[in-house]
C-alpha cells in the first residue's frame, strides 16, 4: 500500500536563536532529510517558508519550513496547499512531542494537538486529518515551566537522542511511503534509545 505523502512539514521557530532549541526539532528533522537527499531550501515568500524538494524511492516529495514563526505555522501549510491542490491526508507535519522522552519517536494519523500551538495553528488552517511524525523532547515536570522549557536548547545528551530519533525516522520513510505505514509505525515504536556519555551533557 503506497501512502500518498506529497509534503512533509518540519515545524520551528526562524532566527538563528532559535536554532538549536527543543521547539525547532521539526526544523532538524527537515534540515537532516534535505542533507541526505543532496537538496537544498530556498525561500518562497507566496508560501511564507523555505521549500526544498527531494527524490525518496523515485517519488518527488516537498519539503517545507514555515518562517512564519511556531503559532503561525498553519498560514504556511494552508499557503502550499492550496496553490499546489494537496489534500491535508497527503501531509506529513514533524514536531516536538513533549509527552515522549528524547529518543522515542511516533508517527499517527490524526488526533488532537496536545497543546502544542503549532498544530492549534494548523488546526485551524486545515483541520487534524494529516500525518504527525512526534520526535520526543520530554517534559519539563511542570506545566507552567513548559514554554522556557521547549525555547531552550537540550543538554548534548538529549539532542543527540533526538537526532538519534530522527534520523531513525528518515530510514524509514521508504517502508511509510511504499509498504505500509503500519509497518512503519511497529519500526519507530518499538526501537531502542541509543544511550550517550553523561560527559557531554550540558546544562538548560
Amino acid at each position: 500500500m503506497v501512502t500518498p505523502i506529497e509534503l512533509i512539514v518540519g515545524l520551528g521557530n526562524p532566527g538563528p536563536e532559535h536554532l538549536i532549541t527543543r521547539h525547532n526539532a521539526g526544523f532538524w528533522f527537515a534540515d537532516l532529510l534535505v542533507q541526505q537527499c543532496n537538496s537544498a531550501f530556498r525561500m518562497e515568500n507566496r508560501f511564507h517558508g523555505e521549500i526544498a524538494e527531494v527524490n525518496i524511492e523515485n517519488r518527488r516529495i516537498r519539503i517545507l519550513k514555515p518562517m512564519t514563526y511556531m503559532n503561525d505555522s498553519g498560514r504556511s501549510i494552508a499557503a502550499i496547499i492550496t496553490y499546489f491542490k494537496m489534500a491535508p491526508e497527503k501531509i506529513l507535519v514533524v514536531y516536538d512531542e513533549l509527552d515522549l522522552v528524547p529518543g522515542r519517536v511516533q508517527l499517527k494519523f490524526d488526533g488532537g494537538h496536545g497543546g502544542h500551538n503549532g498544530l492549534r495553528s494548523i488546526f485551524s488552517h486545515i483541520g487534524k486529518k494529516f500525518w504527525r511524525l512526534r520526535l520526543g523532547i520530554g517534559h519539563p515536570g511542570h506545566k507552567q515551566k513548559v514554554a522556557s522549557y521547549v525555547l531552550k536548547k537540550p543538554s548534548a545528551e538529549d539532542r543527540n537522542a533526538i537526532l538519534d530519533a530522527a534520523l531513525a525516522a528518515i530510514e524509514t520513510l521508504p517502508i511509510f511511503l511504499n509498504e505500509n505505514p503500519e509497518r512503519a509505525k511497529t519500526k519507530l515504536h518499538s526501537r531502542g534509545i541509543k544511550t550517550h556519555p553523561s560527559n557531554q551533557v550540558e546544562s538548560d
